[in-house]
């Protein structure tokens, strides 16, 4: 069974930065992609960043030169690097696991940015 526990997250100001991890068990981690979407309130989800198996990754505009994606296949564990957040960053941030036909998600973490 795929399991994807988070942590990170959290309360900061505008300009701060934060991290967070995903933990993937259950599934052989270094060939899928893996991801991080989010979901602000009253919004539907939406990706933020994604890196594949070989490592190449993609970002939404909003968060370019700003996040990070990475993954340690070592650890089963995919990072998202979080720099100068702005108060529109604020959402609840999902990890994904996409094993082509399943799809598995992380249980979720509020990132709240203030101004």
């Amino acid at each position: 069974q795929v399991q994807l526990v988070q942590s990170g997250g959290g309360l900061v100001q505008a300009g701060e930065s934060l991290r967070l991890s995903c933990a993937a068990s259950g599934s052989i981690f270094s060939i899928n992609a893996m991801g991080w979407y989010r979901q602000a309130a009253g919004k539907q989800r939406e990706l933020v960043a994604v890196i594949t198996s070989g490592g190449a990754t993609n970002y939404a505009n909003s968060v370019k030169g700003r996040f990070t994606i990475s993954r340690d296949n070592a650890k089963n564990t995919v990072y998202l690097q979080m720099n100068s957040l702005k108060p529109e960053d604020t959402a609840v941030y999902y990890c994904n696991e996409n094993q082509g036909v399943y799809s598995y998600w992380g249980q979720g973490t509020q990132v709240t940015v203030s101004s």
